[in-house]
């Protein structure tokens, strides 16, 4: 019989939507706000993978992935996932119309997996309290981060998977440290 033990620490990554880059700096100081520095930007993109946000959004949406500096704990990601959902109300869109002006999608990267939050449950979602559920969106194995048959198609990108093998990189040296401290 296996004893339960505390799962290690990882890094907090956000992916950020709004209608323009202005709109993404406010995301990213409301979090950096509630969760510490944001110590990994990756590039802003157009996000035209989907139309699933358009009507509560607004058209040409633009988005950027995030990692920030502190570790967190792997079983506070539905609190975060709850947190980000209600820092996204208190951001009215940029054009004035009624909708939402943000979408902020948390997650987190460790040694082995990208993993994320949602409040929608699918056959792969597991269940993790608080009305949310999680997804291991990429899986790390032989050097890279690989796609499952429902990762979505902005996490897939040559750009998205370059920074989250950096993320992942910072990650590790950041763990690695913290335990030779411990030592």
């Amino acid at each position: 019989m296996g004893t339960p033990g505390h799962p290690e620490p990882a890094k907090l990554l956000c992916a950020v939507m709004g209608q323009c880059e202005s709109m993404l700096a406010q995301g990213r100081g409301l979090l950096a706000e509630r969760y510490g520095p944001v110590e990994l930007e990756g590039p802003v993109f157009d996000f035209s993978f989907s139309s699933y946000y358009e009507r509560e959004m607004g058209a040409g949406l633009s988005k950027q992935f995030l990692g920030f500096e502190p570790l967190v704990e792997p079983g506070n990601l539905a609190e975060i996932k709850r947190t980000c959902n209600d820092l996204e109300t208190g951001v009215p869109r940029s054009d004035g119309k009624p909708g939402r002006g943000l979408n902020i999608d948390p997650g987190y990267i460790n040694g082995a997996q990208l993993v994320l939050a949602t409040t929608k449950n699918y056959s792969h979602r597991i269940y993790i309290g608080k009305g949310i559920h999680a997804e291991v969106t990429l899986l790390y194995h032989r050097g890279a981060f690989a796609p499952l048959p429902w990762t979505y198609r902005d996490y897939r990108t040559e750009e998205a998977l370059a920074f989250f093998t950096r993320v992942r990189e910072v990650f590790l040296g950041q763990r690695n440290r913290s335990q030779n401290r411990a030592e």
